[in-house]
């Protein structure tokens, strides 16, 4: 998986995002992500979320008719996943967003735009499992280490494939070349990023 670099706060163009060959259904997820910053296995409770250094945005590129194929043949996500991964624009320390608790996660506002176009919000508060949770259970058995990076999953609203699913494909194009696609969170900043053609080898 290629790790892509980002627009800073103020928009400036980043890197392209290559979008994946054979693919005609690309798509973005917003996410925030948990980086490591201790080692630890076997972790339970409130010891794993103590493992984490800071929380980013995560955009997690997807070719959505390469990864349904596979997913069809329980084979996936493979192909349809390793496309790119765009993380930023800071590393927020969780103390930083401590007055945001809210339960198990915060109440951080989530927000998605496709060309300047709204696709959707959601607060980082609705997620399923908690990050405490999901170190555990990458844990279990093995050692995360400083520098591991674990999504949230999806934010409500935070790709194309859930209007696709709500009311078909027809309810917003898939990503071409040339799109610029816009995710923030509060406290934690916006990534603007431009999808580019696959690169033609020489």
């Amino acid at each position: 998986m290629r790790f892509v670099s980002y627009a800073d706060e103020t928009g400036a163009a980043g890197a392209g995002v290559v979008a994946p060959p054979g693919s005609s259904l690309f798509d973005f997820e917003l996410e925030v992500a948990a980086v490591i910053g201790r080692a630890g296995r076997d972790l339970v409770g409130p010891d794993a979320e103590a493992h984490i250094a800071g929380y980013t945005i995560m955009n997690d590129w997807s070719a959505r008719d390469l990864q349904f194929t596979e997913m069809n043949v329980r084979l996936g996500p493979a192909k349809g996943k390793d496309t790119s991964t765009t993380l930023g624009p800071v590393l927020v320390t969780p103390d930083e967003i401590e007055p945001y608790r809210s339960g198990s996660s915060y109440d951080l506002r989530m927000t998605a735009s496709v060309n300047g176009r709204p696709i959707g919000a959601d607060s980082l508060s609705s997620m399923h499992f908690s990050f405490g949770a999901m170190i555990a259970h990458a844990s279990r058995g093995t050692e995360v280490r400083p520098g591991d990076v674990l999504g949230s999953g999806t934010c409500g609203g935070g790709c194309l494939a859930e209007l696709w699913d709500r009311h078909g494909l027809d309810a917003h194009p898939s990503l071409r070349p040339g799109d610029t696609v816009t995710i923030g969170v509060e406290q934690l900043g916006t990534i603007t990023s431009r999808i580019v053609d696959y690169p033609t080898r020489a």
